[in-house]
C-alpha cells in the first residue's frame, strides 16, 4: 500500500511520465507514512480528452493515492500537497496552454484489500 495513479493528456510537450512517477514517489515516501517497497505508481496516458466546453490548448495530471484506511485529515492533506509539490516540478508550462494539476487521496476499504508478497 499505497497504490498511486497519475493520469495524464498526451498533448502535454516535454511531460516524461517516468520522472514524474519518480518525483511522486520520492514525496509518498518522504511523507513518512509508507514504507519504500510498499509505494506502488503508474502513468494512463489519455488521448481522447476534454477540458471545458470551449476549445483551446488545454491539458491535464491527475495523480489518485489509494491506500488503506487510518490515516488523519491533516495527513491526508500534507501527503496530497507534497505530491503536488512533487509533481509541478516535473511538468514545463507550454505557451499558450493551461494545464491543470490535481491530487486526490482516496481510503481502501481494508476488509476487502488483499495482498501478498512473492519472494524471489
Amino acid at each position: 500500500m499505497p497504490h498511486l495513479t497519475l493520469e495524464y493528456t498526451r498533448n502535454l510537450g516535454g511531460f516524461v511520465p517516468a520522472h514524474a512517477l519518480a518525483a511522486v514517489n520520492e514525496a509518498m515516501f518522504d511523507s513518512g507514512l509508507f514504507s519504500e517497497p510498499d509505494i506502488k505508481s503508474r502513468a494512463i496516458g489519455l488521448d481522447c480528452f476534454q477540458v471545458g466546453v470551449r476549445p483551446g490548448k488545454r491539458g491535464f495530471i491527475h495523480v489518485r493515492v489509494a491506500m488503506l484506511a487510518g490515516r488523519s485529515s491533516d495527513e491526508r492533506q500534507q501527503l496530497a500537497e507534497a505530491v503536488l509539490a512533487a509533481l509541478n516540478t516535473t511538468v514545463n508550462g507550454e505557451k499558450g496552454m493551461d494545464i491543470q494539476l490535481s491530487v486526490e487521496t482516496v481510503d481502501l476499504d481494508s476488509p476487502s484489500y488483499a495482498k501478498a508478497v512473492i519472494h524471489g
